[in-house]
């Protein structure tokens, strides 16, 4: 069962992603790259995550793909904020720029996401990483569809 279903399909993405920051609920990747969601408003969310060595690439700066699981929480789940019951979300595209290296004395970083525009089927969103001085490091734009929620996973659906 996906961790929305469990949250429960009854409430709207808003309610859930309200759920899961009081509670600190995150999703396996979450909990691996200790990100945390610390805010979820109608149209804003942000999620904080401390840089640090185990995250280096081979050039001893933060790796990129931390760097883009941070904008991609906050720009996927920014369009939940958006959605009815019954309903969820599911990245289409991402664009991200790396903007400023980042390293373990970089420090606490935040990833704040926020909806463009959007309709009943897309929902197009922004995200910037900014320091504890709110300097940015990196940015993102995406475009996420709006998808009925189904009582099967998409991995174990068979043709």
């Amino acid at each position: 069962m996906s961790q929305m279903a469990e949250l429960g399909t009854h409430l709207t993405g808003l309610e859930q992603l309200k759920t899961m920051a009081e509670r600190d609920i995150r999703c396996g990747l979450g909990e691996t790259l200790d990100i945390k969601m610390t805010e979820a408003h109608d149209g804003r969310v942000v999620f904080e995550g401390t840089p640090d060595v185990h995250l280096y690439n081979p050039n001893a700066v933060v790796h990129g793909g931390f760097i883009a699981s941070m904008l991609d929480f906050a720009c996927g789940y920014v369009a939940l904020s958006k959605v009815d019951p019954g309903y969820t979300i599911a990245t289409v595209e991402i664009k991200i720029s790396y903007h400023r290296a980042i390293t373990k004395d970089t420090g606490p970083i935040r990833a704040i996401g926020s909806v463009v525009s959007g309709g009943r089927r897309m929902i197009f969103t922004e995200a910037k990483l900014v320091d504890a001085n709110n300097k940015l490091l990196a940015s993102a734009t995406s475009s996420v569809m709006v998808l009925p929620i189904t009582q099967e996973p998409a991995a174990e659906k068979t043709s």
